[in-house]
């Protein structure tokens, strides 16, 4: 037992008339799992199901909707914030495509408000939202010098009032990363969405959504990510697409993203060896949703900081919050 079940139901939505109650309980526990929960609700739509499935998938819409409306409350919110800075404030991921009402948007949980902004802007974003009523999550000296000195964003900040978080990037993978995308041309290509806001262009957008699934996570949640991407490859022009990942140095993970979406979510595509142990992992689960194949994951979870880092410094930082009392889940 995997999550092919979920994956079949958002394929072809069809299929879910035939499933009795044990097979409903699985199909439902996995997308809950995946936080596709909301997606496969409107997948499924008005098809015939059973009354207590059907009350399910309706509070799972309702949820949706409620944390897109949070979603774009905290982006409006972090707009008036910055108001004072003359610099491109950029919408990621779930909010974005909830802005734009694109269909990766539809039904899809969103946690926290993701931005993207210049890097020689980073100072004044931080000193404008601290003074807006964000604070920072963790008090760590370590863990603010490694986001600093290493990553692609500040340390998570939390709103003081609303408990909501803000991620705050100057780019979409780690400095230490071994692909190194024009920031610079993402940020002036991006499109504008509504007064003050913009988001990444069409192909910067699948470019951005590859790389947060293959070139940097363990993926975790990775269902949900190759399900964004499916969405956003409508329309896309493939030769636009190439060139755009081959200038951000992510031809590899978009081929291979686009390769994964139509296996598992598509007509079908021919996958290396490669692409099947990265498809075994993002089903790694069992019959109630939960995550199975520890073995793997744990090797995915290594490998994502060994795509962050260089040996030398994964050593150090390994060493360092495995003392702090980090374990891998």
């Amino acid at each position: 037992m995997s999550a092919r079940g979920l994956v079949r139901a958002l394929r072809d939505p069809d299929v879910v008339t035939a499933l009795d109650a044990g097979g409903w309980n699985g199909l439902i526990a996995m997308a809950r799992a995946e936080r596709l929960v909301g997606t496969l609700a409107l997948r499924i739509g008005d098809r015939r199901v059973p009354d207590a499935v059907r009350q399910i998938l309706d509070d799972a819409r309702l949820d949706a909707e409620r944390e897109a409306r949070q979603a774009l409350w905290e982006a409006d919110r972090a707009t008036e914030a910055l108001a004072g800075i003359d610099v491109p404030v950029l919408l990621l991921k779930g909010t974005a495509y909830a802005a734009a009402g694109l269909r990766a948007g539809q039904g899809r949980f969103i946690g926290d408000l993701d931005i993207l902004v210049p890097r020689e802007a980073m100072e004044q974003v931080e000193h404008a939202l601290l003074r807006a009523g964000w604070e920072w999550v963790k008090d760590d000296p370590y863990d603010d010098a490694y986001y600093r000195q290493w990553m692609h964003e500040l340390p998570p900040m939390i709103h003081a009032g609303r408990d909501r978080m803000i991620d705050v990037h100057h780019s979409i993978l780690p400095l230490t990363a071994r692909q190194a995308p024009d920031m610079a041309a993402m940020i002036a290509d991006a499109v504008p969405i509504a007064k003050g806001l913009y988001m990444l262009s069409p192909e910067d957008r699948i470019c951005h959504a590859a790389a947060h699934l293959l070139a940097d996570g363990d993926l975790a949640g990775g269902l949900r990510n190759l399900w964004d991407i499916v969405c956003l490859l409508d329309g896309i022009d493939p030769s636009a697409l190439e060139a755009r990942a081959a200038r951000h140095g992510l031809a590899a993970h978009v081929g291979q993203a686009r390769r994964l979406a139509a296996a598992l979510y598509g007509e079908g595509a021919r996958l290396s060896f490669w692409d099947r142990i990265v498809a075994a992992r993002l089903l790694a689960r069992d019959g109630w949703g939960r995550e199975r194949r520890k073995p793997l994951r744990f090797a995915f979870y290594v490998r994502s900081h060994w795509l962050r880092m260089p040996p030398g410094l994964l050593a150090r930082h390994l060493f360092t919050k495995w003392r702090k009392g980090h374990r891998p889940v």
